[in-house]
């Protein structure tokens, strides 16, 4: 509000001037936003005439500033940053713990978006994960936040869930599952995950029935860790001809032929590859253009990078529930663009009818 007065006196504060109108101190002013209410030192003049666009006279409600604090929130800003954005802009402080107080008015409805219904059947569902680093009674840690995101009926992309984990286990895995069984879902055809400790006993347990598919794209990462930087082009475009191939038998063929050539460089590399062949085959059922729908993450990817720009603005979140408000928010603003099925839905969703006969909805 102090750059308003400037332009309504036509000078800065400090500035000598011939004026008759001059600044005359501020006068506290009680107002009310959706989360409470605080005193706001308002400028004045001389002659009274002073009217700020941002807080009006006779204005008391600035609920329009809480979804700033909280749009500034989602897109990664430190309640510090907002703080002082909000006094840059509008000239009156917000302290740090009136931010966090606003954000944590959104705890709510994060729980009633977590326990929410879900459909009965999601044909596609990936598990993918991000990490942070947050502080923990004084000692930072790094903890994931696991992203559970389905394909529905539609072929549309929705977000099931979010959890903050810190250790991987069958255990762990069977309560997620089952809270999603919980809340309505019944049948999950293929479910795309890293090799994350305790899925495929958990997957067992919950949904029987469910196929699962190793992601490629990971399986490709873990294995180029492996490689010197000079042999990474040319064993990726190797790798390549594996999950590429027409069906099981090609593949696997191919399998042969590329452990045969890099193994003595690389003895280990392609250890993976053998042991978890049962997660990664069930693609080769499928027409080179179904498979790409749910062995890369693609349809996960966009979701990730607004993650992982959170990370960028953050170096340490204060706490699971200050990562958890922000992830939030960060959800509902990359979602806002999904009204789209994925590529191919239709045909995606005819070869999954035909491959899991009377499990998808009509």
């Amino acid at each position: 509000m102090e750059t308003e007065m400037d332009d309504h006196l036509g000078y800065e504060k400090y500035e000598r001037s011939d004026e008759k109108n001059y600044r005359n101190g501020t006068k506290s002013k009680r107002v009310r936003s959706k989360y409470g209410e605080f005193e706001v030192d308002v400028p004045q003049d001389r002659n009274s005439s002073f009217d700020p666009k941002v807080l009006p006279k006779r204005q008391k409600d600035i609920s329009a500033i809480d979804d700033k604090i909280i749009s500034m929130y989602a897109k990664g800003m430190t309640t510090r940053q907002i703080s002082e954005t909000i006094e840059d802009i509008y000239g009156f402080e917000v302290s740090e713990g009136m931010v966090s107080d606003i954000t944590d008015k959104l705890l709510p409805q994060i729980e009633e978006w977590q326990n929410r219904p879900l459909a009965s059947v999601y044909p596609i569902v990936f598990i993918d994960a991000v990490h942070f680093s947050v502080r923990d009674d004084g000692v930072i840690r790094k903890l994931a936040a696991y992203v559970v995101l389905g394909i529905n009926e539609d072929g549309k992309k929705e977000v099931l869930t979010i959890v903050i984990g810190e250790n991987e286990s069958s255990k762990y895995w069977l309560s997620v599952l089952n809270s999603l069984k919980n809340r309505g879902v019944q049948d999950i055809l293929i479910l795309c995950s890293d090799g994350l400790t305790g899925m495929k006993d958990a997957i067992a347990t919950a949904f029987p029935m469910t196929e699962q598919q190793r992601c490629i794209v990971h399986m490709v990462r873990n294995t180029l860790k492996y490689v010197a930087n000079k042999d990474m082009k040319a064993f990726a475009k190797d790798l390549k001809t594996i999950y590429t191939s027409p069906d099981e038998k090609n593949a696997l063929k191919q399998l042969e032929t590329v452990t045969e050539k890099w193994e003595p460089l690389y003895p280990h590399a392609m250890n993976r590859w053998k042991e978890n062949w049962d997660a990664i085959s069930p693609i080769f059922k499928f027409s080179k253009d179904v498979r790409t729908a749910f062995y890369t993450t693609n349809a996960i990817e966009s979701l990730n990078a607004s993650y992982r720009r959170l990370n960028r603005q953050r170096s340490v979140f204060t706490s699971s529930q200050a990562l958890l408000k922000a992830l939030y928010l960060a959800t509902f603003e990359a979602t806002k663009k999904w009204t789209m099925p994925i590529r191919n839905w239709g045909k995606v969703r005819g070869e999954l009818t035909i491959m899991y006969p009377d499990r998808m909805p009509d």
